[in-house]
């Protein structure tokens, strides 16, 4: 039989305990708001779809991109064209650093735009000692997404493995588990193939897989979303800074490679990490042979893969992402945009 002084008690308590909730809503709504700290690193330039997953990544109020960081190849040009497209969708402030060069097995489709940004004067900044900068001033809180051959990657564990491990988590797009280039669904699979970003530097993807950070891995078997003519009139119709910047990018590459349909890849990477239903992970040992195969076998799990995606689901998302308007409205077409500087000429020597 409740009396009335535990009646009074039990009241106090429910006072108390509602109080104490409220005061922590607001904290737990401004740490919910917070902006995921990200650094992108990209070979854009080659294929067309690291210009599409920069794109969304810019376009999300909930990413706060701390830089984007070049990989691959010729870093310095990839360099060039990061920054006038960063500069053109009106994101000049964010930073650009090249990792180092390597010889590169693909043509660079959009070399007529980025030659049209000058390369500075004192070079740009190293994409390793800028990624370590960055992990040590957020400890545990970057998330480092990866559309590029993982040299940047081996070369930032090389030089500091514990402070590679203070990453919140690397996403990747990377790897072929049952599926394989080609293998859509429509016919029987002809299973796995040895995925790019992965074969072109195998040495650096197996320190990945070793390194015991917490590694989300969207391969081949998730991110073959064929981006066709309607989503693309749809998207390249708007006329805002972004999508003209992509229309202009896509028909330099369609130009080069006489392909009219981008697979967006990389894209599915930057989407994950915004939305993870997008792409549901579940966890694997993944082993990355001398073949650049990624091979899910028995063992501790060291990554979360997405096996499986709905291209239609992510291109409801994608395209009205690129062009939300959250965060203010986008930036027109019509409306002021910072003109490309001139390009500094350069004197050949024999």
């Amino acid at each position: 039989m409740m009396t009335k002084g535990t009646g009074i008690l039990t009241y106090l308590t429910a006072f108390v305990f509602a109080v104490g909730i409220c005061q922590r809503l607001p904290a737990q709504e401004n740490a919910a708001a917070s902006p995921e700290k990200v650094i992108l690193d990209t070979d854009i330039g080659d294929d067309i779809d690291d210009a599409f997953a920069l794109a969304l990544a810019l376009s999300s109020p909930r990413v706060q991109l701390l830089g984007v960081t070049t990989a691959w190849g010729d870093t310095d040009l990839r360099a060039r064209l990061a920054a006038r497209f960063l500069s053109r969708t009106g994101h000049s402030r964010i930073p650009v650093a090249a990792g180092p060069k390597t010889h590169a097995v693909y043509p660079f489709t959009q070399l007529r735009w980025a030659e049209a940004w000058p390369e500075p004067k004192p070079g740009w900044p190293d994409a390793v000692d800028f990624m370590l900068d960055a992990i040590r001033r957020n400890p545990g809180q970057i998330t480092l997404i990866s559309i590029a051959p993982f040299s940047n990657i081996g070369a930032l564990i090389d030089r500091d493995p514990a402070a590679f491990r203070q990453l919140k988590r690397v996403v990747i797009m990377g790897g072929s588990i049952h599926r394989g280039y080609g293998d859509l669904g429509y016919l029987p699979d002809h299973g796995p193939d040895p995925e790019y970003n992965v074969l072109m530097d195998i040495p650096a993807a197996k320190k990945l897989f070793a390194a015991g950070v917490p590694l989300y891995m969207m391969p081949l078997d998730s991110t073959q979303l064929k981006f066709q003519e309607v989503l693309r009139s749809t998207l390249f119709s708007q006329g805002t800074a972004t999508t003209n910047a992509l229309s202009e990018l896509y028909e330099q590459w369609t130009a080069s490679t006489q392909n009219p349909t981008p697979t967006l890849f990389d894209a599915m990477a930057v989407a994950y990490s915004l939305r993870p239903d997008l792409c549901p992970t579940e966890p694997m040992h993944i082993v990355v042979d001398d073949k650049g195969y990624t091979r899910a076998e028995p063992g501790e799990p060291n990554a979360q893969v997405c096996l499986n995606s709905d291209s239609d689901k992510f291109f409801h998302f994608y395209i009205p992402a690129v062009l939300r308007t959250e965060a203010g409205q986008p930036l027109m077409a019509h409306e002021s945009v910072p003109a490309d500087p001139a390009p500094v000429k350069k004197h050949r020597h024999p």
